[in-house]
């Protein structure tokens, strides 16, 4: 009995290349294959938009074409609307963004969906946020009898509360129900493929870890360079500015790294690259996880392009458990090929 899991990776409006990615493979599997993504995939992870992303998919009849399209300039103008308060610094003293339109607009597409949504058609969902008042990672999952009863825009609002760039979120959970205040599960799992093998196997005790084939699709690695002996003397204000904490404390390599080495060879599937120019990609996209502008789309969505030629026909055989090959890491910005 083997089980698939689909992880997807924060990074805003980076999501743009991931749904690229994943409409492609959609494309295939329904012109060749008649299925979709979805009669493949038995376990959603998702942390910040990449929640967004995988709600979207386990909890929604929201097609993946669908999905890919929101990602736009328009509704990236409307998610990322200014904080506009008098003697606010952007970041510093209060969140860039205000947040309400980003609460909109979830609400807008997510409807009244919930978690149990995706229990209703025998699948699971998880989603990584941050309780701040208990200093501790909340994961919340469609199997959890407390948290199935959650509106799905509601905690796809609350694991995409990133810090400086949006205000927390207020969830009640526990019985009585009592108010937590959540933010962007990116600060202690940006990548949640291993909170979804955890949780994989915690719901499913009888698979075996050879048994649990991942594909898991980033972002795109930031690649923004950073003055080394500069940092010796920066305080919060040099590291929120300059040093991009936020970027820094979510960065995903090192659980892919666990992830690669933990999944049996073969059944791993890691979709990612460094923004920078490589072969196959001569026009990289800005890193912000902000720059909804129509010029930095458009190349998100050529990234998303880019790796459809390099793990495409590798990611519908997986899906499909036809895959026959070694697993595969993220893309060699010197050979242009996956790791």
């Amino acid at each position: 009995m083997s089980k698939l899991i689909l992880s997807l990776d924060g990074g805003g409006i980076r999501g743009a290349a991931a749904t690229q990615f994943l409409a492609h493979v959609e494309r295939v599997l329904s012109d060749e294959h008649g299925i979709s993504i979805r009669d493949c995939v038995d376990y959603y992870a998702g942390t910040s938009t990449g929640a967004i992303i995988a709600l979207a998919l386990a909890t929604t009849d929201i097609s993946v074409a669908q999905v890919n399209r929101l990602y736009n300039h328009r509704s990236g103008k409307a998610i990322f609307a200014e904080n506009r308060g008098f003697f606010e610094i952007d970041g510093i003293n209060a969140p860039r963004y205000e947040g309400a339109g980003k609460t909109r607009f979830l609400k807008r597409w997510f409807n009244d969906a919930t978690l149990s949504r995706a229990a209703e058609r025998e699948r699971h969902v998880l989603t990584v946020t941050f309780a701040v008042e208990r200093h501790q990672p909340l994961v919340i999952k469609s199997h959890n009898r407390e948290h199935a009863r959650l509106k799905s825009y509601e905690v796809a609002d609350s694991t995409s509360a990133a810090p400086t760039y949006f205000p927390s979120r207020p969830v009640q959970l526990g019985e009585p129900p009592e108010q937590r205040w959540l933010i962007d599960g990116g600060v202690v799992a940006n990548n949640p493929t291993l909170c979804a093998i955890a949780e994989a196997q915690q719901l499913w005790p009888d698979i075996k870890t050879e048994d649990i084939t991942v594909l898991s699709v980033g972002t795109g690695k930031r690649t923004r360079k950073i003055n080394g002996p500069s940092t010796r003397g920066w305080g919060a204000y040099q590291w929120i500015r300059q040093g991009q904490i936020i970027d820094v404390l979510s960065d995903e390599q090192l659980v892919a790294y666990q992830a690669k080495a933990i999944v049996a060879e073969g059944n791993y599937i890691r979709v990612n690259a460094a923004m920078r120019e490589q072969h196959g990609l001569p026009m990289p996209p800005d890193d912000a996880m902000d720059d909804y502008s129509q010029d930095n789309i458009a190349r998100l969505k050529k990234m998303g392009d880019f790796w459809f030629e390099q793990y495409g026909d590798a990611v519908v055989s997986l899906l499909l458990g036809q895959y026959k090959g070694p697993s595969l890491d993220a893309i060699n910005p010197e050979t242009g090929r996956p790791g």
